[in-house]
């Protein structure tokens, strides 16, 4: 498996943009998989760049329903004609973050003919590659992002996060598991699937150095490798290294490696 990170916070490389978002190109099974978008036509101009030719890209991942994971989607459905875009069928509900201000997706895209929805039921659109809703997924541990509220029959509402998709490759014996913010609480996701690596978001950016360091005890005693970057935080990720060593590795816009 080959990963090509599009768009983070952060950058390795002065010729390509940082911005606050996700996206990240994967090459595993065959396939060449594209999961998220960023905030913005950020990932794509990173990709020309990067010298990587998003035309060619087989299935397109929206994680949520959140602008800095699928701002860039009508970029995508420009330049690449023919890929289908997987989807939560509850992405495009109205989404707030815990000030008020909407965070959520263009509306018009909705209905786009090359949306396709993931039902409550794994859908294996490729030998080796699952998407997962997880609805009924346990939940110990609390969420990732407390404050947050949707619209639900023109009511505010908690939000409970049922519009995260969670893509799973399986490859060479190994379980990969990508999520792109992990709202639903990353000890939950990590403790349900257990995958033997969990690449994406973790959440951590708004956390008490208590609570993560309580997290990273949880994740040191699990038998997995971790990638993060974007709303884990670079403070979070500070608490992290020491106990997660060589097992925590970051994700930079421009990294390119293998799993």
């Amino acid at each position: 498996m080959r990963i090509h990170v599009l768009a983070e916070n952060t950058t390795c490389r002065d010729d390509l943009a940082a911005e606050h978002g996700l996206s990240l190109l994967i090459e595993a099974c065959g396939r060449r998989l594209l999961f998220d978008t960023g905030a913005s036509g950020v990932f794509a101009d990173n990709a020309a760049r990067m010298g990587l030719d998003l035309r060619t890209v087989d299935a397109a991942v929206l994680s949520h329903g959140h602008y800095d994971h699928g701002g860039g989607l009508p970029h995508f459905l420009q330049l690449n004609t023919q890929a289908p875009v997987w989807v939560s069928p509850y992405a495009f509900e109205p989404h707030f973050n815990a000030a008020g201000k909407d965070i959520g997706l263009p509306p018009d895209l909705a209905q786009h003919p090359r949306l396709h929805t993931v039902p409550d039921t794994p859908v294996q659109p490729a030998p080796g590659i699952t998407l997962l809703l997880a609805p009924d997924m346990p939940t110990p541990y609390p969420p990732g992002g407390i404050g947050m509220t949707t619209l639900r029959n023109g009511t505010r509402i908690a939000e409970d996060f049922r519009h995260e998709l969670y893509l799973l490759i399986e490859e060479q014996g190994k379980k990969i598991l990508f999520s792109g913010c992990s709202h639903r609480g990353l000890l939950n996701i990590a403790t349900h699937f257990r995958p033997d690596i969990l690449i994406g978001g973790f959440h951590f950016m708004r956390s008490s150095p208590d609570d993560i360091l309580a997290a990273a005890a949880v994740l040191h005693a699990l038998p997995m490798r971790y990638y993060t970057g974007h709303c884990t935080g670079e403070a979070a990720c500070a608490l992290l290294q020491p106990i997660l060593g060589e097992r925590l590795q970051h994700l930079s816009t421009g990294r390119s490696f293998s799993i």
